[in-house]
């Protein structure tokens, strides 16, 4: 190799350590494109009805924040105030599952149980766990207070992108040899298309979710159903964990109200998610982004893995990007020429 080619080898592994380290903020720039493809969704909207880009971008950014200050005047005090309620429920559903574990007949599951937790009684495993509870609740808060400020960076960013954003994408092409920008740009475009398509769709279904959540347990008289429907909403945006995790706090209310209900709760998001996952989906996905549900699991488990929380809920989108870069760049270009 030439002395050139050892410099472009260096420089190379260098940037790419350098872009390892970066990880996590790049992935609020990629939570910031997230949310400027869905801005500029609204702007192409409001400009196919004939209103100018200057103006279709601040009726889109007006309309943005308008939602988030009604969100947070309406929505977000009595999201809270049933979530405090919630957790303070906590430790009375912790000593009522005890209760019916004493009040268990069956010696053999109690023994088989008492024997997973290595000797000890379930009793003492319970009531270990409901004393780390409440450091747990601390921490998570902590967690969500920081979450919450890479969500304003991120949208900080967003509302930048938007106001200009060719000439983002121009800086972006730039990374890319000369030969290839125009190609990249195609791939670009077929990216947001990509990315957008998937934001309406699963939009349209966690709103089914949390609609179809919250009718379900206000019949079935489960207290706080406004916190348990936006939850099962938002974590419809992580696949496969999001659903099993939301039906976790309906259970515990449930268990505190009557034993009945337990079985109620558990048949109600069976309904929802089979609806959603057999008859929704197929509608709202069937022009849009469909990815294989091993392949959804194993972005899941590799984007967690390598990157964390933020991997693990934007797993979804990464793999949108990734599968029409895959597609694009190296099936259609690489491998579809190479004869």
């Amino acid at each position: 190799m030439t002395l050139s080619q050892w410099l472009g080898l260096t420089a190379l592994a260098i940037s790419v350590y350098i872009l390892w380290q970066l990880r996590q903020l790049l992935l609020l720039v990629f939570l910031a494109i997230v949310l400027t493809t869905a801005l500029l969704r609204g702007v192409k909207a409001l400009e196919r009805f004939g209103l100018r880009r200057p103006w279709a971008v601040s009726a889109v950014l007006l309309l943005t924040f308008g939602l988030m200050a009604a969100f947070f005047a309406l929505v977000l005090p009595p999201f809270w105030e049933q979530f405090k309620v919630l957790i303070g429920e906590a430790p009375r559903a912790e000593n009522r599952l005890r209760e019916l574990w004493l009040n268990l007949e069956s010696e053999g599951l109690k023994q088989a149980l008492e024997s997973y937790f290595q000797g000890a009684s379930v009793a003492e495993s319970l009531a270990q766990a409901g004393a780390n509870l409440a450091p747990r609740l601390l921490a998570w808060l902590s967690n969500s207070l920081n979450a919450s400020l890479q969500i304003v960076f991120a949208l900080g960013l967003a509302v930048m992108m938007v106001c200009r954003p060719q000439s983002y994408r121009r800086l972006a092409l730039k990374l890319f040899p000369a030969f290839y920008r125009r190609r990249a740009d195609e791939i670009l475009t077929l990216s947001e298309s990509a990315l957008g398509n998937w934001l309406t769709g699963i939009f349209i279904n966690s709103l089914f979710i949390a609609a179809l959540s919250g009718l379900g347990l206000w019949a079935l008289g489960i207290k706080l159903v406004l916190v348990h429907a936006i939850m099962a909403g938002l974590l419809n945006f992580i696949p496969n964990i999001g659903p099993a995790a939301s039906v976790v706090f309906p259970l515990m209310i449930a268990l505190l109200d009557s034993p009945w209900k337990i079985g109620a709760v558990l048949v109600l998001y069976f309904v929802i998610q089979n609806i959603e996952s057999y008859w929704l989906t197929p509608i709202v996905m069937a022009k849009q982004v469909a990815l294989l549900p091993a392949a959804t699991l194993m972005a899941q488990l590799v984007f967690a893995s390598v990157l964390g929380l933020w991997g693990l809920i934007l797993a979804l989108p990464l793999a949108v990007v990734v599968k029409t870069w895959l597609e694009e760049a190296l099936i259609r270009d690489i491998l579809d020429q190479w004869v």
